[in-house]
Order: structure tokens, then C-alpha cells, then sequence
């Protein structure tokens, strides 16, 4: 039941009950001298809670 999206020679399964929460998710890999790190850019997120972890819609 998880969707399948495949882009760039990657393939991402999303969870069913995710997917409307996800819906024009951005997912971007960035490397610099501290730290590399998968980052996420959703247009849908109307809060955040201080450790970047945790949104609200």
C-alpha cells in the first residue's frame, strides 16, 4: 500500500497515511564542513518546534 517514487536513481517508499502530510515535500542532501545531512523542505508546515524535528500542518 506505500507509494513508490522513483527519481534520479533513487527510489523513496512513502507510508500511505503519510502521503497527503508530504504532498510538494522537497528532499535535498547538503554537505558542509560541520555536518551532511538530508534536508526537507515542506510547503505544507505551518510550525515547527525548536529542535527542527517535529511540525505541525
Amino acid at each position: 500500500m506505500d507509494e513508490e517514487v522513483f527519481q534520479d536513481g533513487v527510489t523513496v517508499f512513502i507510508d500511505k497515511k503519510a502521503q497527503l502530510t508530504l504532498l510538494g515535500t522537497e528532499m535535498d542532501y547538503v554537505e558542509n564542513k560541520l555536518s551532511s545531512e538530508f534536508v526537507f523542505n515542506n510547503p505544507n508546515i505551518k510550525g515547527t518546534c525548536g529542535c527542527g524535528e517535529s511540525f505541525s500542518i
